[in-house]
């Protein structure tokens, strides 16, 4: 402890040192993040304009891409304005603000995603009842809960990780402020606080991952017994968008979370958090606008009006 001094600054050394590296990066992660945020930002826009999606399937989905678009939006302006200007440095309080919505959004999708699951559950499996299980109000309870869930989870996080003591060295080994890279830097006794970490996110993990499991061992017990093939069809058709996002997300959070510090490699660290901000954000409306037959027909219908609005301009 006698080592330890107050920190009041941090250096996020990012990913490269190399300046025409750095070029190429901002490109990329510029690109990236532009997609991101139209994508999300026209998911959302599409929800609400078409009243054919206004279901509790997509009203979840609708927050999934609000909630993308909040944790994505902690870490790379930060990163693209380290790349393009070289300036590294991030303030004490700064790192924790974006570390607390990092981890808070990171959280909420989390349980979005086994809400989502559930949902399909109740659609499939409990077709007679759907309507008046999955409710507007009980739809919207559910996603206060996933919310209030993420960011107590985030407060709990932040209040345990900047109570620990800081060293000498304050260089961390990452291009934002992640969870283990800062806690890395402490000087304090930090045994239990890397407990904690993994405990709280084996929790969170596997309670969502629970509900999506049994959820999808239910439905493919359903459709295995579907007597119609168009209707094994429709229902397979309704949940492998949303496998495939929970596929991306918990493969990439099990990697990141879930494994000693001992284990923790900063370099392999690094290029899963890039995948894990940036590209997991994107790739999700575009994976639920490629594999939903729904949205399609409702980005056909907003392409078609705006089209006939721009020949009667004419």
């Amino acid at each position: 402890m006698e080592n330890c001094s107050g920190v009041r600054q941090f250096v996020l050394l990012g990913l490269s040192n190399a300046p025409e590296v750095n070029a190429s990066l901002f490109v990329i992660f510029t690109l990236i993040y532009v997609v991101n945020v139209l994508g999300n930002l026209g998911m959302i826009v599409l929800i609400f304009w078409d009243s054919h999606l206004h279901t509790p399937m997509y009203f979840f989905l609708s927050h999934l891409s609000l909630v993308d678009l909040g944790y994505s939006s902690a870490v790379p302006p930060k990163a693209m304005a380290g790349l393009l200007t070289g300036d590294k440095v991030i303030s004490y309080s700064a790192c924790a603000t974006q570390m607390f919505f990092f981890v808070a959004f990171a959280t909420v999708e989390n349980y979005l995603l086994a809400l989502m699951a559930y949902d399909r559950y109740a659609a499939v499996c409990k077709p007679l009842h759907y309507t008046t299980t999955m409710t507007k109000s009980v739809s919207a309870q559910l996603a206060i809960g996933s919310y209030i869930c993420g960011f107590m989870n985030s407060v709990f996080h932040i209040g345990d990780i900047f109570s620990l003591s800081f060293g000498t060295s304050n260089m961390v080994h990452h291009f934002f402020c992640d969870v283990p890279a800062v806690m890395a830097l402490s000087c304090s006794d930090k045994h239990v606080s890397e407990v904690v970490l993994v405990l709280m996110s084996s929790f969170n993990i596997f309670c969502a991952l629970l509900v999506i499991l049994v959820s999808y061992l239910s439905i493919f017990i359903t459709i295995l017994k579907m007597p119609s093939t168009k209707g094994f069809q429709k229902a397979l058709s309704t949940c492998t968008s949303h496998l495939a996002a929970v596929s991306i997300f918990y493969g990439t959070v099990i990697f990141m979370y879930l494994q000693p510090s001992s284990s923790h490699s900063m370099d392999t660290d690094k290029m899963a958090s890039v995948f894990y901000t940036m590209v997991i954000p994107m790739l999700n409306p575009v994976v639920y606008s490629l594999r939903n037959k729904e949205v399609k027909k409702a980005f056909k219908k907003v392409f078609k009006k705006a089209k006939l609005s721009t020949r009667l301009e004419l």
